[in-house]
């Protein structure tokens, strides 16, 4: 099974800051992900042409199960995480965070009904300060709607903003969650045309591991500001 995080920058080039989501939708499709979480997507944002990025890139896969959630609004339209999957997700939540008045953050808390059973996934996009970090990856963590499938093999993916490295030997690490993504200098990811920073991560509990990679294709290092992070796993035999 394979699971693609990628923060797509509204689907804005990274050196070109030209707009072209095919770009996007041609890195993702050149990965073949089972399921694929998505950071900085917009809908009916003025910068994107009004488009509906989490319908069109849905349909651009045929996937049948897609949750959006809009955590940063514009005036018109705005822009957050989002996971498509070619298997059913029977539960779903959004969750704020928000840390006082910074800018808006959210986390998805979904479970993926997989042919090799159920998988607790969270999709997230975290501030950029240690603090609000630790902050973010606490809440989450404790919160009861996080909780509620405690019992499930977990992955905890996406864009976390942790330049420094900090967030597994901490909080991670005391909730037995090992890092997928390290070491750092291996995995990284941002800025996209010369990536020096790993800020794309993935941490999880009862998984087997196969692969994890950063991706480097010519065309990822054009598409967004960020290169994609692709993990090949299994759920362990009963």
């Amino acid at each position: 099974m394979r699971v693609l995080s990628y923060n797509i920058h509204k689907g804005i080039g990274g050196r070109d800051r030209r707009y072209n989501l095919d770009r996007i939708v041609r890195v993702i499709e050149h990965e073949n992900p089972d399921i694929f979480c998505l950071q900085e997507v917009t809908h009916n944002a003025k910068r994107t042409a009004h488009d509906d990025q989490p319908h069109l890139l849905q349909k651009a896969f045929a996937f049948p199960e897609a949750a959006f959630q809009k955590n940063v609004h514009y005036k018109v339209g705005g822009y957050g995480n989002l996971i498509v999957s070619r298997w059913p997700m029977p539960s779903r939540h959004h969750l704020s965070l928000q840390l006082g008045s910074r800018k808006p953050r959210g986390a998805q808390v979904v479970v993926i009904d997989s042919p090799e059973g159920k998988i607790r996934l969270a999709n997230w996009h975290l501030g950029l300060t240690a603090g609000e970090q630790r902050w973010q990856a606490n809440h989450l963590l404790h919160h009861p709607l996080f909780r509620e499938f405690h019992d499930l093999p977990t992955l905890v993916i996406g864009d976390c903003n942790d330049w420094r490295n900090r967030l597994a030997p901490g909080l991670f690490t005391e909730q037995q969650f090992n890092q997928a993504s390290t070491p750092p200098s291996r995995f990284r990811s941002f800025p996209a045309f010369l990536p020096t920073l790993s800020l794309d991560k993935a941490f999880y509990q009862g998984l087997v591991i196969r692969e994890v990679k950063i991706i480097r294709t010519p065309l990822a290092h054009q598409a967004s500001d960020h290169l994609p992070l692709v993990i090949d796993f299994h759920l362990p035999p009963l």
